[in-house]
C-alpha cells in the first residue's frame, strides 16, 4: 500500500493554499546539517517542553506566613508532607503523635507510612541537638537537606484549652485536633506577627466541621499530578488545516526504511513531544498519520506510521478500527518503545490490542520470550473471600478479560478447524503467565512482554515498583480507565496511571494514547455515555 503523502495541488490551482515546494530528496542527496541534533535518545533541548513535576509550580506566597496544622491521615498518606509547605510553618498536635503510634504496626501501606513519618520526626529532633530543650522555638525543617522547606516544625508542648460546642464529644481525636486549631487561632490573633492557622486534612467530614466552626481547612493537594482543570496528556494531536501551507518553504522530505520522513519548522513544533502522534485529516484527501521522532530547537522530524487499519497489516488477526487504535498498535509493535500506556473507557480495545501485539511479537517475531499479565486485585463489590489453588489459579477469577480476548483471537483462526484452534490455544496458554502483584518485589523480567491491567487502581508507589522490574529487552504495557477507579482515596489526578503518563510523556522510549471511541458494541458505547 503506498504511503500517505501531503496533499498535491490540482492543475491550474494557486499554490499558496497548498504546499508550494517540498524538497523530495533521498537520504544521501539531502544536504546534511552538521550541527549536533537532539536525537530521540538524547535529553531535551531548552525549547522542548519538560515533563510536569508532581509538585505544582505555584506563584510565591506574598501574604503573611501560615501555620499548617496537620491531621494524622495526611502524615499516613504522605510521610514527605512535612517538607511540602515551603516557607510556612507546620504544627503537630500531641494527639496526632498518639494516633501515629497506634497505626505503626503491620505490613500495610498505612503502617509503613506511619513508621516513615516517625523516622523523619526522629531525624529532625536529633539534628536539632542542643536546641531540643527549646521546643517552643520550633525545629528547622531544612535540617535534613530539604532546602525548599524553610519553615519550622512545632510540637504541642502545653495544654491548649478551647471552647467547642457541647455536641462534639471531647474524647474523639478529630475534635481534639479541632480544639487545638481553635486555640492556635486565638493565640495568633494576639501575636505581633499573626499567622493564618490552617487545618490540613484528607478527611472531608473533618474539613466540614472545621468550616462550620469558623476555622480554615484545606485538603492535601501535593499528591495530585493533575488539578481539576487540567487535562491528561492524550498522546495525539491534530495538525492545523494550513500546516502544509506554512511549511511550504522549509519542509524537507525523504524516504528511509520504508517510511517517509518530514522535517517541519516553526513555533508549533515546540508544543510537541517525542513519540507524540499527529494526524492530518481533510475531506476528499487520504489521511496522514505521523509520529514525532526528533526535536531540535524549533524543528521536528516526523515519521509516517504503518496503517494497521488495512487488512494486509492485521496483527494476529486484529485490525485497528479507528485512528487512536492505529496509533496504539504502532507504539505496541515498535521495539524501540519500551513503555506504552493506554487509557480509555470500557470497550475501546485496550486489552485486545495489547494481547494481539504481544502474541505476534512472542510467537511470530520471537522478539520476547513470553507474556506476563498482572492486574490490581481490587473488588468492585464485596470480597468473596480467599481463593483456593496456586498463584495462577488464585489470579484466574481476576483474569476474565484475558480469557474473553483469547477467545476472540482464537475465533479469528477459522481455517485451522476445531483441533487446530485447540492446539493454538494450548500454545498460547503456554506462553502467557499470570502473576500476582504481591510477589513482584525484587524480581527482574528479562526479555518479557509485561501487561499491567487496571493500572488506574494502583498508587504511584506501586507503579514504580512494577515498572522498575523491567530488565533488558522487556516491554511494559499499562492499561486503565480513569472513570473506573475502585481503590479508596485514589482520584483521577492522583492515581498511578495518571502519574506515569505525566512523568513519562516526551521520553524517547515511551508512548501514550488515549483511546476515545468504543468498539465493543452499540450497547456498551451507549452505556458509557449515559450511565
Amino acid at each position: 500500500m503506498p504511503l500517505p503523502s501531503p496533499p498535491k495541488p490540482k492543475a491550474g490551482a494557486k499554490l499558496p493554499a497548498l504546499v508550494t515546494k517540498v524538497a523530495q530528496v533521498t537520504t544521501s542527496e539531502r544536504k546534511l546539517d552538521l550541527s549536533p541534533p537532539v536525537l530521540a535518545s538524547q535529553p531535551f533541548t531548552q525549547q522542548a517542553p519538560a515533563p510536569k513535576s508532581i509538585v505544582k509550580a505555584k506563584p510565591k506566597h506574598t501574604g503573611p506566613r501560615r501555620l499548617f496544622v496537620l491531621d494524622t491521615n495526611v502524615l499516613m498518606h504522605d510521610p514527605m508532607c512535612l517538607f511540602r509547605f515551603e516557607e510556612h510553618d507546620v504544627y503537630l498536635p500531641m494527639i496526632v503523635l498518639e494516633e501515629l503510634d497506634s497505626h505503626k504496626k503491620g505490613m500495610t501501606e498505612v503502617a509503613r507510612n506511619a513508621r516513615q513519618t516517625s523516622r523523619w520526626l526522629d531525624s529532625l529532633l536529633s539534628l536539632a541537638g542542643e536546641n531540643m530543650g527549646k521546643m517552643t522555638a520550633g525545629v528547622a525543617l531544612n535540617a535534613t537537606g530539604h532546602s525548599a522547606a524553610t519553615g519550622k516544625l512545632f510540637f504541642q508542648t502545653s495544654l491548649l484549652i478551647a471552647e467547642l460546642p457541647m455536641s462534639l464529644p471531647q474524647g474523639k481525636a478529630d475534635n481534639q485536633i479541632l480544639a487545638v486549631v481553635h486555640s492556635l487561632k486565638a493565640v495568633e490573633a494576639t501575636s505581633s506577627k499573626p499567622r493564618e492557622v490552617v487545618l490540613v486534612s484528607k478527611d472531608i467530614n473533618m474539613r466540614i466541621k472545621a468550616n462550620a466552626l469558623g476555622l480554615f481547612a484545606e485538603d492535601y493537594q501535593n499528591d495530585k499530578v493533575l488539578e481539576d482543570g487540567d487535562i491528561l496528556y492524550s498522546g495525539a494531536s491534530a495538525l492545523p488545516v494550513d500546516f502544509w501551507t506554512k511549511q511550504s518553504k522549509q519542509l524537507e522530505s525523504w524516504t528511509q526504511g520504508g517510511h517517509t520522513f518530514y522535517r517541519a519548522h516553526g513555533k508549533q513544533t515546540q508544543d510537541w513531544r517525542i513519540n507524540e502522534c499527529l494526524y492530518y485529516e481533510q475531506a476528499g484527501e487520504p489521511p496522514l498519520y505521523m509520529r514525532v521522532t526528533e526535536l531540535r530547537g524549533d524543528s521536528a522530524t516526523l515519521k509516517t506510521l504503518k496503517d494497521f487499519q488495512h487488512i494486509k497489516h492485521a496483527v494476529w488477526g486484529v485490525n485497528a478500527r479507528n485512528r487512536e487504535q492505529n496509533f496504539a498498535m504502532n507504539l505496541l509493535m515498535d521495539p524501540e518503545v519500551d513503555l506504552v500506556t493506554l487509557a480509555g473507557t470500557a470497550g475501546t480495545g485496550k486489552t485486545l490490542l495489547a494481547l494481539s501485539s504481544g502474541l505476534s511479537q512472542v510467537l511470530d517475531e520471537r522478539r520476547y520470550s513470553e507474556i506476563i499479565v498482572t492486574r490490581a486485585t481490587v473488588s468492585v463489590g464485596e470480597d468473596i473471600g480467599f481463593l483456593p489453588g496456586t498463584e495462577e489459579e488464585k489470579m484466574g477469577p481476576w483474569m476474565g478479560a484475558l480469557d474473553d480476548n483469547l477467545e476472540v483471537l482464537a475465533k479469528n483462526d477459522t481455517a485451522a478447524g476445531e483441533w487446530g484452534r485447540a492446539a493454538t490455544q494450548d500454545l498460547i496458554r503456554s506462553r502467557i503467565k499470570i502473576k500476582s502483584m504481591n510477589f513482584m518485589r525484587g524480581r527482574t523480567f528479562l526479555n518479557k512482554y509485561l501487561i499491567i491491567d487496571e493500572a488506574q487502581n494502583l498508587t504511584p508507589k506501586q507503579i514504580k515498583t512494577l515498572v522498575t522490574r523491567a530488565g533488558p529487552g522487556t516491554k511494559i504495557v499499562l492499561m486503565g480507565n480513569l472513570a473506573q477507579i475502585d481503590t479508596p482515596y485514589l482520584t483521577e489526578g492522583s492515581c498511578g496511571l495518571t502519574y506515569i503518563v505525566d512523568k513519562f510523556k516526551g521520553w524517547s522510549h515511551s508512548g501514550h494514547i488515549t483511546l476515545a471511541r468504543g468498539e465493543r458494541s452499540r450497547l456498551a458505547d451507549h452505556a458509557s455515555e449515559v450511565l
